[in-house]
């Protein structure tokens, strides 16, 4: 450790709260990439899903009538219409 890391005010003081950092301590920082303890612990995104159940990106053209009554609940429309499909068609 060098001299002026030893000087360095803790992060954290006795009653647990963290204190407001400084410049110097973000040119401390390293990404969690390089450290190994952490390295495991980085993913992003989902795990990756075998190629026959991904699903496949489709353009259709609906009633107007139709995407606003499947909008009108907000988001997770898209999901929403797959349910109605599949149930149109039986699965």
């Amino acid at each position: 450790m060098n001299k002026q890391s030893s000087q360095r005010k803790p992060l954290i003081d006795e009653n647990g709260d963290v204190r407001e950092l400084t410049a110097e301590d973000f040119a401390l920082f390293k990404p969690s990439s390089e450290i190994p303890e952490l390295a495991d612990l980085v993913r992003r995104g989902r795990p990756p899903m075998a190629e026959d159940a991904r699903k496949q990106r489709v353009t259709m053209y609906l009633d107007r009538d139709v995407l606003e009554r499947l909008k009108a609940d907000g988001k997770g429309w898209q999901t929403r219409a797959n349910a109605l499909l599949r149930k149109a068609a039986g699965l």
